[in-house]
């Protein structure tokens, strides 16, 4: 890996750490709105898709020394965030058009919301909710978490449409 490339992960780590300390609300008493995602998705873009995938993991590793969660929170938000950066860099890579770009959010906003289905219901809220039943679990994860997580790929996904190309230039 270039070091030009690393340095900018490096920078775009940082930045998504600090988006993800500037928290809107949550939602379901736990779900963070909060844009620490977009430099990962903008790197994955400009870079290919293991930038994205590195920058989550960076910015989760940061988060950690200040967790709430133990843990538990920054490795759904790797595993889940680290898989739609990866889906929409591996897409993009391909033909970088507009319109490929819009497929690749798309596509990536729908893998976001099954993966994230599975992860939450079979691996995350175990861990979080050891004592729920499993149709507990399995309501929240349709009722709250699914919702959040489709609304938070299609935000994503329009304010990178929105940025994008404005800074592109700016990464090469």
């Amino acid at each position: 890996m270039k070091n030009s490339k690393v340095v900018k992960i490096g920078i775009f780590s940082a930045f998504a750490f600090v988006l993800q300390m500037v928290v809107f609300f949550k939602v379901g008493g736990f779900l963070d709105i909060e844009f620490s995602d977009l430099p990962a998705i903008i790197i994955s873009f400009a870079e290919g898709p293991l930038a994205g995938v590195l920058t989550e993991l960076i910015k989760n590793l940061i988060h950690l020394l200040i967790t709430r969660t133990g843990g538990i929170g920054e490795l759904a938000n790797f595993v889940i965030n680290g898989a739609f950066v990866f889906t929409l860099g591996m897409i993009y890579k391909q033909n970088k058009t507009k319109k490929n770009a819009v497929i690749a959010l798309l596509t990536a906003t729908v893998v976001l919301a099954v993966f994230a289905f599975f992860v939450n219901l079979y691996i995350m809220l175990p861990l979080y909710m050891k004592d729920a039943s499993f149709a507990d679990k399995l309501k929240l994860t349709l009722g709250t978490i699914t919702p959040f997580n489709i609304v938070k790929g299609i935000v994503l996904s329009a304010i990178t449409m929105l940025i994008y190309k404005r800074i592109s230039r700016h990464i090469k």
